[in-house]
């Protein structure tokens, strides 16, 4: 029993490696060349490895180009010479080389009439003098208010007033005074009512404006008048 226990210890079945004496240099001969394949192979392809990025990628920008020069200001206008003013009548600065005779003075010779047939000189029309113009005619006075020394105008002309049917159905009657303005002339230029009835103040004011009355002198002038005057109406 203990020697089949034991058997395989003293005595193993399984026995490592063989009896071939090439085997170890055919060993080492396969590992060479494995060896050397993984590492000469790669450095002979060294041509066909990617190229690496340059280094100048990574260099920065130039600068931008400097700007322009600012261009040069416009050249200044010349200032304007100053004129000198050369006074005819002063003395000369060099003698003349030669002094030309001065022009006769004609300005003492008679100048010819004024008085030309047909013309106008100096307002002479023929050698007559021209008459000046009338005086523009005085404004209008103003009329004056009768009393006093300023008498009332005889009346020349009366017309009497036409009574109105409505007012005579009505049985209006009475007196209508009126101021009226009478004109040198003598003539009545315009007319109010002062007191008033309604239905006969029309036909009053119609009568009186074709009045006539002498005209009013003043300081032997005729002057326009106011004047108050009635007109009555009564029914028969």
């Amino acid at each position: 029993m203990p020697r089949h226990m034991f058997g395989d210890i003293v005595e193993p079945s399984v026995k490592v490696g063989t009896n071939q004496w090439y085997t170890v240099p055919v060993s080492i001969l396969v590992h060479t060349a494995a060896v050397l394949a993984l590492i000469v192979i790669p450095l002979m392809a060294a041509d066909i490895l990617p190229t690496p990025p340059s280094m100048l990628a990574f260099a920065a920008t130039p600068p931008p180009p400097p700007p322009p020069p600012p261009p040069p200001p416009p050249p200044q206008a010349a200032a304007p010479k100053p004129v000198v003013e050369v006074n005819p009548a002063a003395a000369p600065i060099e003698a003349p080389k030669e002094i030309a005779p001065e022009p006769p003075d004609t300005s003492f010779e008679r100048a010819e009439p004024a008085g030309i047939a047909g013309g106008v000189i100096g307002g002479v029309v023929g050698g007559i003098p021209e008459a000046p113009p009338p005086p523009p005619p005085p404004p209008p006075a103003a009329p004056v208010r009768v009393g006093g020394n300023i008498k009332p105008p005889m009346k020349l002309k009366d017309v009497r007033p036409t009574y109105p049917p409505i007012a005579q159905s009505a049985r209006v009657q009475g007196v209508v005074i009126i101021e009226a303005t009478i004109g040198p002339n003598g003539k009545v230029q315009d007319a109010r009512v002062l007191r008033s009835i309604p239905l006969l103040d029309s036909a009053a004011l119609d009568a009186v404006r074709q009045w006539e009355f002498s005209p009013t002198l003043l300081n032997g002038v005729p002057v326009p008048v106011i004047m108050t005057v009635t007109v009555q109406f009564t029914l028969s």
